[in-house]
């Protein structure tokens, strides 16, 4: 088929999403509103499969909808800078980077229940497991 003539299901599976993922990125306004044929079903063209595989790259990336928003409009206006998206960038890796702080520092713990629980428990009951215990007091 072509690209001038996309079904929405032809473009979910180019696109590498579902059908539903495009229906919400044209409801958010991250896809423009479709063409329509006489009987009202959507009609996509190449511009379409190419920002759909942008806003898909981009959310792969963990951008949110209003940076994707703001990432498409530099990408297609000649008076923005690519400045804009270089500073959208930035602030993403520093919450990606306090993220993976976060998921080091529950690693540790993670690794020292499970070490706990081998030294301490054994394979015993489950009421006596002494890691247990000490999650189930750490909200007091």
């Amino acid at each position: 088929m072509p690209a001038a003539g996309l079904t929405i299901g032809t473009l979910a599976e180019r696109g590498g999403c579902s059908v539903s993922t495009i229906r919400y990125y044209e409801e958010v306004g991250l896809l423009p509103p479709a063409d329509r044929r006489a009987g009202g079903h959507r009609v996509y063209g190449e511009a379409d499969l190419r920002r759909l595989k942008f806003v898909r790259r981009c959310r792969d990336f963990d951008f949110s909808i209003d940076e994707i928003k703001a990432l498409v409009a530099v990408m297609e206006s000649g008076d923005r800078s690519c400045t804009e998206a270089r500073d959208l960038a930035t602030a993403r890796l520093a919450v990606v980077r306090a993220r993976l702080f976060e998921l080091r520092a529950l690693e540790r713990d993670l690794k020292q229940f499970v070490e706990s629980c081998e030294t301490a428990c054994l394979g015993g009951p489950g009421p006596s497991c002494a890691p247990l215990g000490d999650l189930a007091r750490a909200g007091d």
